[in-house]
């Protein structure tokens, strides 16, 4: 098995928060902002005091920014925000690795159960590098496998990276891992984590991201929040408090909707969430989408007390 980087260096634009929609009548609502008044209004629990849920149940939701609102409201003081030093919100960028024909894209869009997702993840905010293989199994549920990957390189993987995944592959899905590897997307972002008092769910929640593979790059909305409520069993508040504020789960990834977006590749289960999440389908430049971000991220720093 072998890999191939696509992306050189970590020239990168920095994910953010957007700043305050002007107060005139028909602004567009920032996500960002209500999250970080969200995160601010939670009590902190730190990193170490926050279980890990590596074997669980995932459901993702695509929230417009008042909805999420009224979720934090209803969800009340049941959950304490993740605060690592003084920040509650987080930059996290992300590079996904796939066949040169992308296998684990085809499976998610197919619908197999069994199939897996390998990411290099990086946290800006202070976490290190990880290298990160997420299995999903018949049952439905996910396993996350992961290892230290500071000493590597965020867009490719080394000898012990390929080992691990080979590994993994083999070890816990009883498959056969792929003969190449290589670079096709990174993404960034920014992440807002809500974890309940016993510690049996989280939700992380996502706004300001970006997507690009080298050549193309696309912003999603400013007003919409990319939730994933993370539970053991699958039935965790945050399911049913969205289901009764009528928002439903969508089967997707930001590594999916990455590749449909940029390489229009075969995105028809996903054309309903591309058109609501990303800007009328619109690719930006990456000066631009540069541009953007320098401005949003002063601002996200802002609202977040950091």
């Amino acid at each position: 098995m072998s890999a191939t980087a696509a992306f050189g260096g970590d020239r990168r634009p920095r994910p953010a928060a957007a700043g305050p929609a002007a107060a005139v009548p028909g602004a567009v609502p920032d996500a960002g902002v209500v999250l970080a008044g969200i995160a601010a209004g939670l009590p902190p629990v730190g990193l170490e005091d926050a279980a890990e849920l590596l074997s669980r149940v995932d459901r993702k939701y695509l929230v417009p920014a008042p909805v999420m609102a009224h979720l934090a409201a209803r969800l009340g003081e049941r959950f304490s925000v993740l605060r690592i030093g003084t920040r509650r919100q987080f930059r996290y960028s992300s590079t996904y690795f796939d066949t040169p024909d992308l296998l684990t894209f085809r499976q998610h869009r197919q619908g197999r159960r069994r199939r897996f997702k390998i990411r290099v993840r990086t946290y800006l905010d202070g976490g290190g590098r990880w290298l990160e293989v997420k299995l999903n199994g018949a049952r439905g549920g996910t396993d996350k496998h992961r290892i230290p990957y500071d000493a590597g390189p965020a867009g490719a993987l080394n000898a012990e990276a390929l080992d691990f995944v080979s590994d993994t592959l083999l070890g816990k899905l009883c498959v056969r891992p792929p003969e190449t590897l290589r670079a096709v997307l990174s993404t960034d972002y920014r992440r807002v984590t809500l974890i309940d008092g016993p510690g049996e769910a989280r939700l992380t929640c996502d706004t300001g991201l970006v997507c690009r593979d080298g050549r193309r790059i696309a912003a999603a909305r400013p007003d919409h929040v990319l939730v994933e409520s993370k539970s053991r069993n699958g039935a965790a508040l945050a399911d049913t408090i969205l289901r009764d504020l009528g928002v439903r789960p969508i089967s997707v990834s930001k590594y999916c909707l990455g590749v449909a977006m940029l390489r229009r590749a075969g995105a028809n289960p996903w054309h309903q969430v591309l058109h609501r999440y990303f800007a009328a389908g619109v690719q930006q430049s990456p000066a631009t989408i540069v541009t953007q971000w320098s401005v949003a991220n002063a601002k996200s720093e802002h609202h977040d007390g950091s």
